[in-house]
């Protein structure tokens, strides 16, 4: 039986989760199917968000990745670093190489506020501010200074928490972490002592969880403070809504809860200030040659519930502001791309074309498949329909439109198993939310023990679901083991052979394995954690290259 060929491009959950469905569903046709899954990624290094999103000080999140590792390490897969779609190689060099090709690659373009000196010096995304924190290669080490003494932070989700978090906690509790060293020195020699986090609407609107939220009044010498009856849920709307919200939601009781605290407390005196705000909009970014102010407006509901600005208006004095109010996916060369919601035209993962057909053998997952939403499971669940659509298509089997594929017909398929329910919000379970956007992804990890149990509590797992993560990864493993066919990936595909005439080489996971090595190393040198990024593309270069 030949060897099924599959190109997934992006690397982090999304895309992993994908290469795990692929390998367990193939695993599972009568005969198993023999496959091939490339990932691709820009980068040289794997788990997209996990590595590039999830703040240094949030360990336990970030052991999501020894999860998807036992999806890089099985035979089937290979990681394909160092390449990028648009630049290296083309939509149509995929397309001919592979039987199908998965496209993952997230949403990690910032949404503008679109006001008035926006784009003065010191105003900033705050996704730029994740990737330097987090060490991301494409951001310079110096890229901030930190010589502001406020900070505004717009928005009251996870990212937003998690970048007034890192700007206003002590550095040395980030010593045992695996922030790089350049980015720790700008922390130690930070300025700022005061962050105000901003957000149009009220606490009972707001998106971040209340885990992250406690965390914020844990923080050693800092204070925090409300805004002087912002957290009052009638004062701002008439309607009821939000008092509503706050008796019948877990997830929102939870958050007014620890809002409400912080309220009823006075300030300790402490050297660093964050401020939560909330009924404030800005309208203007105040500064000559950089920022020196922020105009807000105050905001409310009217009795029918329609949002809107009051026309009073405050000045805070920041010199910094950093905007956190949404993500957006960014299109890849030819293919389609909605530009209202800033997704991939898709059904159940099926590129649709122009005309609303699918496109043969094309496929989207993730964020770029359904929006910057969701919790962990969403990932899991949504990777999983993808791949479901994918071999039906290949296996000749029914689809939107009986899609025509040159393959078709290749595989042989039990009955489609009945598509389990979308993973549930944080409303619906009763549970607490692992939201997956750039500075709070979060999940489950495979290494047992203790490490298993903290993520497991992150994620807002239960028992049964960490039972249930482990029996997959013993899945996979017995899946690998009893390969009736095992895929030779010595063999140059002919995907390779093109990187080859090229003259690119890719960064394999051997390489990246040198990467964490160089990493761990360099924690040793430095008297510091398990493991220190190595701080520029450059270090990560010659940590793999040739000579490493």
């Amino acid at each position: 039986m030949r060897t099924l060929e599959v190109a997934i491009v992006g690397s982090g959950p999304a895309g992993l989760y994908a290469a795990e469905a692929l390998i367990k569903q193939a695993a599972v046709l009568e005969p198993p199917q023999p496959i091939r899954v490339d990932v691709l990624d820009r980068l040289p290094t794997p788990y997209g968000l996990v590595r590039y999103g999830v703040a240094p000080d949030h360990k336990s999140i970030k052991s999501i990745a020894d999860y998807l590792r036992r999806v890089l390490e099985h035979e089937g897969v290979r990681f394909l670093g160092g390449v990028h779609l648009g630049e290296d190689v083309t939509r149509d060099d995929l397309l001919a190489s592979y039987d199908a090709v998965v496209y993952a690659t997230g949403a990690m373009r910032d949404r503008r506020l679109g006001i008035p000196g926006e784009d003065l010096p010191g105003s900033y995304a705050a996704t730029d501010f994740v990737n330097w924190y987090c060490g991301h290669p494409d951001v310079d080490p110096a890229a901030f200074s930190l010589d502001a003494e406020s900070v505004a932070v717009i928005g009251v989700g996870n990212v937003a928490v998690d970048v007034a978090r890192i700007l206003i906690r002590d550095p040395a509790e980030l010593r045992e972490t695996d922030i790089s060293q350049p980015v720790l020195e700008a922390l130690e020699a930070s300025k700022v002592r005061e962050v105000h986090v901003i957000g149009r609407r009220g606490p009972a609107q707001a998106k971040f969880t209340t885990k992250e939220l406690r965390e914020l009044g844990e923080l050693e010498g800092v204070d925090v403070v409300v805004g002087a009856g912002e957290h009052d849920l009638d004062a701002f709307d008439p309607t009821g809504e939000s008092a509503r919200l706050a008796q019948t939601d877990r997830h929102v009781r939870g958050n007014y809860a620890v809002i409400s605290g912080w309220a009823s407390r006075a300030p300790a005196g402490h050297p660093r200030r964050l401020t939560v705000r909330f009924w404030l909009r800005p309208t203007e970014i105040q500064g000559a040659e950089r920022v020196s102010g922020l105009i807000l407006e105050r905001t409310r509901l009217d009795d029918s519930g329609v949002f809107a600005g009051t026309g009073q208006q405050e000045t805070l004095d920041v010199q910094m502001v950093l905007r956190s109010v949404g993500y957006q996916s960014v299109p890849l060369l030819g293919l389609p791309f909605d530009q209202g919601s800033y997704t991939v035209p898709n059904e159940e993962g099926r590129v649709l074309g122009p005309d609303g057909q699918p496109l043969p053998g094309e496929y989207v997952a993730g964020w770029l498949k359904r929006g910057p939403t969701g919790v962990i499971g969403t990932n899991k669940s949504d990777a999983a329909q993808t791949v479901r659509a994918l071999l039906a298509d290949l296996a000749g089997g029914p689809g939107p439109g009986d899609v025509p594929l040159p393959r078709a017909g290749l595989l042989r398929m039990p009955a489609p198993a009945p598509a389990p329910a979308p993973a549930a919000t944080a409303a619906a379970t009763d549970k607490p939310a692992v939201v997956i956007e750039p500075g709070a992804a979060g999940g489950q990890s495979a290494a047992g023990g203790a490490g298993q149990a903290s993520a497991a509590a992150e994620a807002g797992l239960t028992a049964e679901e960490v039972a249930a993560e482990a029996a997959e990864v013993a899945a996979m493993e017995a899946a690998e083991a009893g390969a009736a066919e095992a895929t030779d990936l010595a063999v140059l595909s002919r995907f390779e052979q093109l990187l080859e005439a090229r003259g690119i080489r890719p960064v394999s996971y051997a390489d990246w394995l040198r990467i964490e090595a160089a990493e761990e190393e360099l924690a040793v040198s430095l008297g510091r954690g398990a493991r220190v990024k190595l701080p520029s593309r450059e270090h990560l270069h010659r940590a793999y290259g040739p000579g490493s």
